[in-house]
């Protein structure tokens, strides 16, 4: 029967999980739990193919727990029934270790059914996922759990995973392979930190590969072919697919203008475009806001123009739209100062409008005639001073000029005005 080469491979103790040294190296304390042999309940955190299903085999394996695998989007409360009959048996005399894939598809009465066995220890849960468990894992489960997170593998420890495939590969086939220069580093690269993808890559150069004598040729091009966009971690729901976009924003922020290409590449690549769109004109006003405000119009016009246009030159205004915020001034003071008035009414500081701003319509069945409203445009410089802010909230600053020339070139003006 045939099984996966990833499956071949499969790491059997913790020195050959690769990437994860941050919780698996020897000092680490995911590390000092396993050797030591007392398992908690934990949730694996982290992206496909990155060792949490390993690491909970090779847990059962040094711990000498019965284990139990099941996974989430398939199973049932009846399956948990299931497992659970099992204890106390000579099946299970020491208690069981599941492992539960996907943990987040379990609804909130599946996971409560885990709860009574998890607090005696009859159950060692180990359960995995990958969206934040601290969204996605009911509070119940959470408490009871330690949480570890795994890392997208870097290219560097992937390219050894690929090695190891390809020496396996060899001795199998009885051939010598014979990789392009870059073809097996463009593998890791291109796996997008997902060992299994590689793996997977590898087995099918040498499926497809056209042996020439006892050699087998891995080119370049085959390996491009291979994996395609398998780098690509961009789920429309997930977490990476937020991060990409949180990326985006804080690389305009920050003003670095290659790191806004780049993530605004990925969300391309990856179909994204409206998200990306969305993302883009929410940065012009947060971001560049009132240091650069005709940002906003032009960022609008750049996202109308490349909706109009559809990929692939949807890439050419959108670019423009980037680049041309990461490289401006930068200011949150206009939503700052909103932020701050909305903290203010929610906390139910309002008070009555001044009388000289109600409406006219208030002199027709009131008492008081004459509202006593200033016209600005009366005045010098269209500007009077009067009451604005009711009198409960008078003197309250939620607006602070921010340090950029535009806005500090309004602060001196107004200064000048009401002498200031």
């Amino acid at each position: 029967m045939y099984q996966p080469l990833a499956d071949l491979l499969r790491p059997t103790t913790l020195d050959d999980v690769y990437g994860q040294e941050h919780i698996l190296g020897k000092n680490a304390v995911l590390r000092r739990l396993i050797d030591s042999g007392n398992i908690p309940n934990m949730i694996f955190y982290g992206p496909s193919g990155t060792g949490k299903t390993t690491v909970a085999n090779i847990i059962a394996k040094q711990t000498k727990r019965e284990l139990f695998q099941l996974n989430a989007t398939t199973a049932s409360t009846a399956d948990i029934k299931n497992i659970v009959s099992q204890l106390d048996t000579f099946m299970a005399p020491n208690g069981v270790l599941l492992y539960l894939d996907e943990i987040q598809s379990f609804n909130k009465k599946q996971q409560q059914s885990l709860l009574e066995h998890i607090e005696n220890g009859k159950i060692t849960l180990i359960a995995s996922t990958t969206e934040n468990p601290f969204f996605y894992v009911f509070n119940a489960i959470l408490s009871r759990s330690t949480v570890f997170e795994f890392k997208q593998i870097s290219a560097t420890a992937a390219l050894q995973a690929v090695r190891r495939a390809v020496s396996y590969l060899e001795e199998r086939t009885a051939l010598q392979a014979q990789p392009e220069e870059g073809a097996l580093e463009y593998i890791a690269s291109a796996c997008g930190g997902d060992i299994r993808k590689a793996m997977n890559a590898v087995e099918v150069l040498f499926s497809a590969g056209i042996p020439v004598g006892n050699t087998l040729p891995l080119t370049l091009e085959d390996a491009k072919t291979v994996t395609q966009k398998s780098a690509m971690r961009a789920d429309r729901d997930g977490d990476n697919h937020y991060d990409l976009l949180s990326a985006l924003q804080k690389s305009i922020r920050g003003s670095d203008p290659d790191a806004a290409c780049h993530y605004l590449a990925r969300l391309l690549e990856v179909g994204q475009m409206q998200s990306a769109c969305r993302r883009l004109m929410v940065i012009a006003a947060e971001d560049v806001g009132l240091a650069f405000p005709q940002i906003i119009p032009i960022v609008k016009s750049c996202v109308d123009m490349a909706l109009m246009l559809g990929m692939p030159e949807a890439r050419i205004p959108l670019g423009d739209a980037a680049v041309l915020m990461a490289t401006s001034p930068k200011s949150n003071t206009g939503h700052i100062a909103l932020d701050n008035a909305l903290a203010d009414v929610r906390r139910g500081k309002t008070g009555d409008f001044p009388r000289h701003l109600q409406n006219m319509h208030a002199d027709t069945y009131t008492m008081e005639r004459e509202q006593g409203y200033k016209y600005p445009h009366d005045y010098p410089s269209n500007w009077i001073a009067q009451q604005y802010l009711p009198d409960e909230l008078q003197g309250t600053r939620y607006y602070e000029y921010g340090n950029n020339k535009l806005e500090q070139a309004a602060k001196q003006y107004w200064a000048a005005i009401k002498g200031e």
